[in-house]
């Protein structure tokens, strides 16, 4: 299950997805978040599905790379699913004692079942295609004209960045941590879910001593090479936008009119 998580992780390859402008990979993400936000009928998914589905073709990412990544969030959808199922009034389908199924609890269920997919889907597609150089230096120049009002653009661009790519370090620590008390007769599996949630309790303890013990490594590296923030830092690449990156976001631009079309129609 650890292995399956695909958020922070970066897939090398060379694509067209891959040579774009980190800057406009987050703008693009980011419009396709309010996109999903935007849609209220299911002809709107079908615009959103083809956008991720050709840009996952142009990425040469695998298909089923990415849908590994929504196994750990199996859950998180049922359970989204089964709130809006039962928890939405209108006409009754179906009863189960004092739970009651209606039409549109349905209907709004599937929505923002499909709404929760693409959306992890499309998040992970940033990371997958962009290295956590080219997403700090991404988030740091789109953050700058906000230094005006005191934001430390940098230094947040860096922190998002830092924990990004902690993510499968951690999750790789965490494999191993339970592989070893696995060999000492530790059991995750067998019980119900709580039993099992409480039998993960004991990798608390040595996860967080690992996490602050490299923490700890990082920021005694980085003093070490004299990291003194932002100011004054200069790029060996700096970030140039190409006739690619207009393109797509000239195509970004006209799914969200479509969307909005759609929704006022």
């Amino acid at each position: 299950m650890l292995k399956d998580i695909t958020i922070g992780q970066h897939y090398p390859t060379d694509s067209i997805i891959h040579r774009l402008d980190p800057r406009s990979k987050i703008l693009i993400t980011f419009a396709l978040i309010v996109s999903l936000f935007i849609i209220n009928q299911y002809i709107g998914y079908v615009f959103v599905v083809a956008f991720i589905g050709i840009s996952i073709i142009l990425s040469k990412i695998p298909i089923s790379y990415i849908l590994k990544g929504l196994k750990p969030l199996y859950i998180l959808i049922g359970i989204t699913f089964i709130i809006n199922l039962f928890m939405t009034s209108g006409e009754t389908l179906y009863k189960i004692g004092p739970l009651v199924a209606t039409k549109e609890g349905l209907n709004q269920a599937i929505f923002m079942a499909i709404r929760l997919i693409l959306l992890v889907i499309g998040t992970s597609l940033l990371t997958l295609s962009t290295s956590p150089i080219m997403l700090t230096d991404g988030i740091e120049y789109l953050l700058n004209p906000f230094k005006k009002i005191g934001v430390p653009a940098h230094e947040l661009a860096m922190m998002m960045t830092i924990a990004l790519r902690f993510i499968p370090t951690l999750l790789e620590e965490t494999d191993k941590i339970m592989k070893a008390q696995i060999a000492r007769g530790a059991d995750f599996e067998s019980g119900n879910i709580i039993n099992r949630a409480k039998s993960l309790v004991p990798l608390l303890v040595p996860l967080f001593i690992s996490a602050f013990r490299r923490a700890d490594e990082l920021a005694m590296a980085m003093e070490a090479r004299c990291y003194r923030g932002g100011d004054n830092r200069t790029r060996m690449k700096e970030l140039k936008m190409k006739t690619s990156d207009y393109i797509s976001l000239a195509v970004t631009i006209i799914l969200i009119i479509i969307l909005i079309y759609i929704r006022v129609k």
